[in-house]
């Protein structure tokens, strides 16, 4: 078995919520030797440096999930994507200790497998931008001011489809093009919707929320 992270093990002893269930997955995933980190502020666990699956917590259901488990087989059913745009990830949720208990063998097998597909490089094809939906009132936006449209599409594909996800998943078309007004000078400025603005983020262009000391 692995060795314990300091912060994971406060981190269970800090929750209320699910902790019975994480220390259980925990347990397997130590067990199947797997590298135990602190990431993300959750507990992530690595082989030879990659990252292999993530526990987490949320209201209804705790989870552990596999950064490429699209790749794996899922021939047990198990593994699910955590939204409809969800490339990579691949999750199973729990919400009793039972549960994992049963599905044991089960996440020994995505462990192994999970572990083989990072060796052999294998990487999960994903869908160009162009195939995402661009919602009506951007494209208003883009007759309306020309130089816009310009700035978006000289954005990178992953800001463009950044933007195109958080614009569509506003269900009105009063909030979708509010958004698009929100984030209007960051598209002019090149930014993508999470790239650091505020120029005290030291893991730039990522925010790390370096802003709040200023």
């Amino acid at each position: 078995m692995s060795k314990p992270h300091p912060e994971v093990t406060a981190f269970l002893k800090s929750i209320e919520s699910w902790k019975r269930e994480l220390t259980a997955l925990r347990k397997i995933a130590r067990d199947c030797g797997l590298n135990e980190d602190w990431k993300w502020r959750q507990p992530c666990y690595t082989h030879e440096g990659r990252n292999i699956a993530i526990l987490s917590h949320l209201k209804s259901y705790c989870a552990i999930s596999f950064f490429n488990g699209a790749l794996l087989s899922n021939e047990h059913g198990r593994l699910v994507a955590p939204g409809k745009n969800s490339q990579f990830t691949r999750l199973i949720k729990f919400t009793s200790v039972a549960q994992i208990l049963e599905a044991e063998p089960v996440l020994r097998d995505c462990i192994a497998e999970a572990i083989d597909v990072e060796k052999s490089g294998r990487k999960v094809e994903t869908k160009p931008v162009s195939e995402y939906e661009v919602p009506d009132e951007l494209r208003a936006k883009f007759d309306e001011d020309p130089a816009f449209r310009v700035a978006f599409e000289s954005l990178t594909p992953g800001r463009r489809k950044g933007y195109l996800l958080h614009f569509t998943g506003a269900k009105q078309s009063k909030s979708r093009a509010a958004r698009i007004e929100k984030y209007t000078r960051r598209i002019m400025d090149g930014k993508g919707i999470r790239d650091c603005v505020c120029g005290h983020s030291a893991r730039f262009p990522s925010c790390d929320g370096s802003h709040k000391d200023h």
